[in-house]
């Protein structure tokens, strides 16, 4: 269990890390990844940008 913890939080930190580079190579501009406000605030569902890198990223398990 502690290990699923370390490996979803070591996940959350390297996107957290690599949404600044993505943003600049246009992911989360694409169609299908929605930004609406609501309560105050801005929100964002990347709906297509997560399905596109995680076909990139099954892609690459499979090579390896």
């Amino acid at each position: 269990m502690i290990r699923w913890v370390i490996v979803i939080f070591l996940a959350l930190l390297l996107i957290s890390w690599f949404t600044p580079l993505l943003q600049k190579l246009g992911f989360g501009k694409l169609p299908g990844d929605f930004r609406f406000r609501a309560f105050g605030r801005e929100w964002f569902l990347p709906v297509t940008t997560t399905l596109l890198l995680s076909m990139v990223a099954s892609g690459i398990a499979k090579l390896i």
